[in-house]
């Protein structure tokens, strides 16, 4: 039996703490307890920093004067385990890595502090973001909670479940190739990926650095909004963060979206590596339908083409596999993390490397090592990775080409609702299917949110994605905004919390 979930969205719960309605510790301690009677099922969380958040919650409430206008006092918030926590173990999910406790905070986890958010623990992911179902963690799968037999998506998985199962009205992710849409739309909630270069990756666990970028999961896309003005803007500690001012998002939020152009690439729906065979009948439907709400919204439906977007996902598991394999050549044995056992037979350096890396890293890890390894060599390079960059070049013009004619691009975020787990584990190709839609916002650097758009038959959620101009996050989240208030897809609870 789980406890009565408290205000669900972080606009109810900052108002209910700003009024005197509630205090921090009492927020706090019913997040706390759901956690402790839904997460045994769910495995969202691998560490729960429970003493740590009800003393920050006290903190937080004897000092009301000072935090009273603060944008998240008293909101509880989960952090994905690839984002640094001072004091509070951060493993990337990986072996590797199961003991390492940083000594300070990413930029977007203390922004949140200063906010006046409450951590109320680490999700799990896949193995440093490596994987699109979360079950590529060393330390265990993470189940959906609309059906525990199901992945929540990945790699921010836990960070997802944790939303979607009301422990937290706030998750931060990353999304090197679809990391939050996916698990978003696969969960029923909304996931954020903002600009590349909008939100400091400072303190990220670098998975492929021209591709990742830091984003939220919530219930809503007011809240997603909230989120976003707390954790954008330059960071002298990241040298690729922008300097753009950053707006108020939720002053976006008007519901006005009449004369917005919608772009709905037809040809790559219908002939792409998602084509007609590979999309769901149901995700189809709910898909059109969506469309349908944004034209009586006022909107224009504009036919698109991205004819290299069927490309896209060959290009990223180019690209992304080479920086991987470049960002964790530092896991050696040697600065920190895990070590591989002394072995008195044989204590050449390179041995222990090779031991240390065979024993800490997973399967898809070393997958994808050796991938981009390959790919870097001599007589190599120019045909796979430099390639790759060309038509990643590409695939960003026919966008750049398609925002000339339309404010946004709107798409499936999935071309399937969740899947069981196990199915693909040993079908890597299917697994990375699972990113069709989504990897060409990462390849272009472009903002893209994923939005509930309805159920199957079954009851599991399907989403919808909608991809911008760089740095137009307003027009994004009006546009998902407007079709939300149509809609109440987000007010579904699932059954397994």
């Amino acid at each position: 039996m789980t406890t009565p979930a408290p205000s669900a969205t972080i606009r109810d719960l900052r108002e209910s703490v700003r009024s005197g309605a509630r205090s921090a510790v009492e927020i706090c301690r019913e997040t706390l307890a759901r956690v402790r009677a839904s997460d045994p099922a769910l495995h969202a969380f691998h560490t729960v920093t429970a003493d740590r958040a009800l003393a920050r919650a006290a903190d937080l409430d004897r000092d009301r004067d000072r935090w009273r206008d603060a944008p998240l006092t008293g909101v509880p918030v989960a952090i994905k385990d690839n984002l640094c926590t001072r004091g509070v173990r951060t493993t990337a999910a990986s072996k590797m890595l199961e003991t390492f406790v940083p000594p300070y905070d990413a930029t977007a986890v203390a922004r949140l502090e200063r906010a006046g958010a409450v951590m109320i623990g680490k999700t799990n992911c896949d193995e440093f973001a490596m994987g699109s179902s979360t079950e590529n963690s060393a330390f265990g799968p993470t189940r959906n909670p609309w059906a525990l037999d199901r992945t929540p998506g990945g790699s921010s998985g836990g960070s997802a479940a944790a939303v979607a199962a009301r422990l937290a009205p706030l998750a931060l992710g990353s999304d090197t190739g679809g990391s939050i849409r996916q698990p978003a739309a696969l969960c029923g909630i909304v996931g954020l990926k903002p600009t590349y270069g909008r939100v400091s990756r400072y303190g990220l666990l670098a998975f492929a650095s021209s591709l990742d970028q830091i984003g939220s999961l919530t219930l809503t896309v007011h809240d997603a909004a909230i989120a976003l003005n707390v954790i954008a803007g330059a960071d002298p500690a990241d040298a690729t963060s922008a300097p753009d001012p950053v707006p108020d998002y939720t002053a976006a939020l008007t519901g006005d979206i009449r004369g917005a152009r919608i772009g709905v690439p037809s040809r790559l729906l219908e002939n792409g590596p998602g084509g007609p065979d590979g999309i769901d009948r149901e995700v189809a439907g709910a898909f059109r339908t969506a469309l349908d709400a944004f034209a009586s919204r006022g909107a224009t439906l504009v036919d698109v083409d991205l004819p290299h977007a069927r490309h896209a996902v060959a290009v990223y598991y180019l690209v992304a596999t080479a920086e991987a394999s470049s960002n964790l050549a530092r896991y050696d044995g040697v600065r920190y993390g895990f070590r591989a056992p002394f072995d008195r037979h044989d204590d050449a350096l390179g041995s222990m490397y090779a031991r240390t890396r065979a024993g800490g890293f997973g399967p898809e890890v070393k997958r994808r090592i050796m991938l981009g390894t390959y790919v870097l060599s001599a007589g190599y390079y120019e045909a796979y990775y430099l390639k790759a960059q060309q038509v990643r070049t590409l695939i960003a013009r026919d966008y750049e080409r398609a925002f000339e004619r339309v404010d946004a691009v709107a798409m499936p975020t999935s071309p399937t609702p969740a899947f069981p787990i196990g199915e693909r584990v040993a079908d890597p190709l299917q697994m990375y299917l699972a990113d069709v839609f989504t990897v060409s916002a990462n390849l272009g650097g472009l903002p893209a949110v994923s939005v509930p758009c309805g159920f199957t038959a079954g009851g599991l959620p399907i989403g919808l994605q909608l991809v911008g101009r760089r740095f137009d996050e307003p027009t994004v989240l009006r546009l998902a905004d407007a079709y939300e208030r149509d809609t109440n897809w987000w007010k579904r609870e699932p059954a397994h919390v």
